[in-house]
């Protein structure tokens, strides 16, 4: 993987990812195909999207239809005919997210699967195995991820753990790499800390440290936020945190957010994002427009010939009409769910150009202040 920064605009960053797939420009909002498909959408509508880079879930994918399977296939690229490029979480946001139905020790996470109530458990190494199976273009180390608030030794604790797991992921990585497995897959660390400074610097210094053979990973991500804190705690603990990860590597914020949450953090220094709020908001009748959010449900749309968002160029605000999407959506059309998704992920991937383009013309701060008010009128 190769990365590079062409241009900072004060913390605001914008660069090029390349991997064996895709050239991705930063910064980037990667929408989330849990099970190998964003939901509503295919592969033709991510790559008319011009969605250069999507989330796969190792957890779910590793349940079903399993690693095995989709390896089978050739990897995740032809498995969805998706020719761009994968990134693969680890798992350790599942097993926090299930927490009634998994155990976390040292060497691992133990688990009840959600569907039939199998056992399984998770290892570093073990889940690199499963995303080498899925042949994604970016891989993400196991790490033990908790909820906020909590005591500090349960941080102390994690972050001791994520680092021990992160130290092994990598080593078992370059190891494969040797052996001819996984030559083009990429591997990211991931920060833990809670939002205290004081944790989020000891494990970030923790992580870039660590080396084998001159050998880095390839990438940084910050975890383990918007989990319970406030937004102005994450930004806080975003805007700390950074400073302590590589300048000429890429950063990831896991699972975050929303267009305001987008902009807040470009703004501190990240370059990738992921969120399952475009599609889930579509499904549930809400959608982005420059000028706020809209809901569909409401009468007020039934008689409307508007577009979703007058400002958008997607098929759906081309085509239909708010009265036509707001008919599908109270007639339970799964027509609906299609042309929704459409349009929110659209708008957070124009909302990603247009910040690129703003930070390559110096001018992010205005753009931001311009694109924050619109979201409130």
């Amino acid at each position: 993987m190769d990365f590079q920064l062409q241009n900072t605009d004060n913390r605001a960053r914008a660069g090029t990812i390349k991997t064996a797939n895709s050239t991705i420009q930063t910064p980037v909002f990667m929408p989330v195909g849990t099970l190998a498909s964003v939901k509503a959408l295919d592969s033709i509508d991510m790559l008319e999207l011009k969605a250069d880079i999507i989330l796969g879930n190792t957890y779910h994918l590793y349940l079903r239809p399993t690693s095995k399977v989709i390896k089978h296939f050739g990897g995740l690229h032809e498995f969805t005919k998706y020719n761009k490029s994968f990134l693969t979480d680890s798992g350790g946001f599942q097993a926090f997210s299930l927490s009634s139905m998994s155990k976390t020790t040292e060497n691992g996470i133990h688990f009840t699967s959600h569907i039939d109530g199998s056992k399984h458990f998770f290892t570093p190494s073990s889940v690199i195995d499963t995303q080498n199976d899925l042949n994604s273009d970016i891989m993400m180390v196991l790490d033990d991820l908790i909820a906020l608030p909590a005591e500090t030794k349960r941080i102390k604790d994690s972050i001791s753990r994520t680092t021990q797991w992160a130290k092994e992921s990598l080593i078992y990585h370059k190891d494969n790499q040797k052996r001819g497995i996984g030559i083009d897959q990429n591997l990211f660390a991931i920060i833990q800390g809670g939002t205290s400074p004081e944790f989020r610097e000891i494990s970030a210094k923790e992580l870039v440290d660590i080396e084998y053979q001159n050998s880095k990973f390839d990438g940084y991500a910050i975890g383990g936020l918007s989990v319970g804190e406030s937004s102005n705690e994450m930004y806080d603990t975003v805007e700390f945190t950074t400073q302590f990860m590589p300048t000429e590597k890429p950063r990831y914020l896991m699972g975050v957010g929303t267009p305001t949450d987008l902009l807040e953090n470009i703004e501190r220094g990240v370059d990738m994002f992921d969120c399952v709020m475009p599609t889930r908001n579509a499904r549930n009748g809400t959608l982005f427009t420059s000028k706020g959010k809209v809901n569909i449900k409401k009468n007020e749309n039934k008689l409307s010939s508007d577009p979703i968002d007058v400002n958008c160029s997607c098929h759906t605000c081309t085509n239909y009409s708010r009265g036509y999407l707001n008919h599908l959506f109270k007639a339970k059309e799964i027509a609906y769910f299609r042309l929704a998704s459409l349009h929110n992920v659209h708008f957070y991937l124009e909302l990603m150009r247009e910040a690129r383009v703003a930070i390559l013309n110096n001018d992010f701060k205005a753009f931001k202040k311009k694109k924050l008010a619109s979201f409130e009128s």
